[in-house]
């Protein structure tokens, strides 16, 4: 009898070929190079192998192709040569470069974008449903123009699957043709306006939790950062938590809360939110709103950084600029330089703090630093009063009790409008009386009483 042989645990890699282009007028953050090897990581995290890689530096974007036209043979070559099945471009392509590109390669080589790939992602890292529902509507608005045959019968990302679409092995995005898009098209108009009715449920009841958390007056910490800078691995040492956390990008997705006790005795929240990255989807943003609005709603923000990591100050300015995109660059902010312990001179990286401002440097694995963290976190939160000029309005009575309690009061004067209050409050009640807040310079109106 024939001996039978095993059963295959894992379908075989798909073979990536990378692309990236260097716009002479639109220098990123990173280097070509160093965002290629980025993508390369990418698209590792995706579960592709790469093969090999091909870089050009242009004026502009070829509006037809992206890439040269002699680039493009090169491609077509070194694709064949290297047996790959996805071409991945570290730029956004637009609709008509996917179509052109796709028309000019072999028809069994799919193209797809930094975009596309970092998505893919994170539908392979959701887990809650709120993480689901958010990468499948970043998914879908993403698809909506760009629908090609390399593009996916939505019967197959429907299907559930615990948020993970796709093959073992590869990105999700092989389609059945062309004969099947307009049906698609009007697929993913309903699915879009049914995700986006259910994510609104989802953010009202965050508001809500985020309101009933204000009424305790436990301070909330977000920690920020780059993907895989150490924030799932510093929440766990904070808080003896148990929290995912994998030296791999975006291994988490869903935010995570944990209690702390400070070292006065005072409780905190911290909460886990989900890493940035340069040239982070606008449609991964916009999705997951109702996520990131537990930055923009926290009270300090702790922006931790792999101080090890050799475009440290560039994703350091990745991250600033997305919080200012997100609405969060109002917020204090503590820098913790994370990863001492992999440094051949820790003491470097304390020297390297102090040019950061409100920044520890410490080891998440090892604790070291830790203490300083807490020490940092409680003096702002509780030794720390900023100046604020704010309009209450009468209704708002509670905040009006709550200044007097907490803040101090410099000037006050009861008009028509709302109770007018010149002061200092607890940097960690910032965000509580924001929307109040006037101009430094503002003085109140000459209103009857």
């Amino acid at each position: 009898m024939p001996k039978k042989l095993p059963e295959p645990t894992q379908a075989p890699k798909e073979r990536a070929f990378l692309v990236g282009v260097e716009l002479k007028n639109e220098p990123g953050l990173l280097s070509l190079e160093d965002s290629m090897s980025e993508l390369a990581l990418l698209a590792d995290t995706a579960g592709l192998v790469v093969t090999g890689e091909l870089t050009q530096r242009l004026e502009a974007p070829n509006p037809d192709t992206y890439i040269g036209s002699g680039k493009v043979d090169e491609l077509i070559a070194l694709v064949e040569e290297f047996m790959a099945e996805v071409v991945v471009f570290d730029n956004e392509l637009s609709p008509r470069h996917l179509r052109e590109l796709e028309e000019r390669l072999s028809s069994n080589v799919r193209v797809i974008d930094r975009t596309a790939l970092i998505l893919d992602i994170f539908a392979q890292h959701a887990e809650t449903r709120e993480g689901i529902l958010q990468v499948e509507l970043a998914q879908y608005e993403y698809r909506l123009p760009r629908l090609t045959r390399a593009w996916t019968h939505l019967a197959r990302q429907t299907g559930g699957g615990g948020g993970r679409t796709g093959s073992a092995g590869g990105v999700g995005l092989r389609g059945p043709g062309e004969t099947q898009l307009e049906v698609d098209r009007r697929e993913i108009r309903r699915r879009i306006s049914n995700l986006k009715s259910e994510l609104e449920k989802v953010r009202a009841h965050r508001m809500r939790y985020r309101a009933q958390r204000k009424r305790s007056r436990i301070p909330v910490i977000a920690l920020v950062g780059y993907t895989n800078a150490g924030k799932s691995t510093l929440l766990n040492s904070l808080a003896k938590a148990d929290v995912f956390a994998a030296n791999q990008l975006f291994a988490t997705l869903d935010p995570t809360t944990r209690r702390v006790e400070l070292p006065g005795g005072h409780q905190v929240l911290f909460t886990d939110t989900v890493g940035f990255i340069q040239k982070l989807p606008t449609q991964l943003v916009a999705a997951f709103r109702a996520t990131l609005e537990e930055i923009t709603e926290a009270d300090l923000l702790v922006h931790v950084v792999d101080i090890t990591h050799p475009n440290a100050l560039a994703q350091w300015h990745a991250v600033q600029n997305t919080l200012a995109e997100i609405g969060a660059d109002h917020i204090p902010v503590i820098t913790a330089l994370n990863k001492i312990d992999r440094l051949p001179d820790p003491q470097g990286a304390r020297q390297t703090a102090a040019e950061f401002t409100n920044s520890v440097a410490l080891s998440a694995i090892t604790r070291e630093g830790i203490p300083s963290l807490l020490k940092t976190i409680e003096g702002h939160l509780y030794e720390t009063y900023m100046p604020v000029n704010i309009r209450i309005p009468y209704k708002d009575g509670q905040l009006i009790s709550l200044f007097h309690e907490q803040g101090q009061v410099q000037r006050i004067e009861h008009r028509r409008g709302g109770v007018y209050i010149q002061g200092m409050i607890p940097g960690r009640l910032f965000t509580v009386f924001q929307e109040y807040m006037l101009s430094e310079q503002a003085e109140p109106s000459q209103e009857s009483l």
